[in-house]
C-alpha cells in the first residue's frame, strides 16, 4: 500500500483518506454555525482490511488541523474522534458543552442525515 492522502469533500461532509485511489476510511461530519462555527465529526469508518494502520488517527488529526485552519472549533460526536481529542490535548482543544449541546440539537433535528 502506497502512502495515504487525506482529503477534504467539504460538499459532501467526508474528510477522506486514500490510498492507491481508493478510500479506505472516512470521517464523515457536518459544518455548525452557531453558538460558533465549528466541525462536528459524526461518524469515523475505516474499511476492515485498512484496520490498525493509524488511519482513524490520522483523520482525527486532520479534522483538527483543517479546523484550526479555518478558525473553527470541533464538537466531537463521534465517540472515536471524542476518545481521540481526550488522548491529544496539544491537538485537540476541548469544545464547550454549549457547542456540543448545539451539535447534537442539530443532528435531532435532521434523522436519517447521518
Amino acid at each position: 500500500m502506497g502512502d495515504i492522502e487525506i482529503r477534504d469533500d467539504r460538499t459532501a461532509g467526508r474528510l477522506e483518506a486514500v490510498a492507491d485511489g481508493e478510500v479506505v476510511g472516512r470521517i464523515e461530519y457536518f459544518v455548525l454555525d452557531a453558538p460558533e462555527r465549528a466541525l462536528v465529526p459524526v461518524h469515523t469508518v475505516v474499511e476492515p482490511a485498512h484496520e490498525g494502520k493509524g488511519i482513524a488517527g490520522s483523520l482525527a488529526r486532520e479534522l483538527y488541523s483543517l479546523a484550526a485552519r479555518g478558525e473553527a472549533a470541533v464538537a466531537p460526536l463521534c465517540p472515536y474522534v471524542a476518545q481521540w481529542a481526550e488522548r491529544h490535548p496539544e491537538d485537540a482543544p476541548a469544545a464547550g458543552p454549549e457547542l456540543i449541546r448545539a451539535a447534537k440539537d442539530w443532528l435531532a433535528a435532521r434523522p436519517g442525515r447521518f
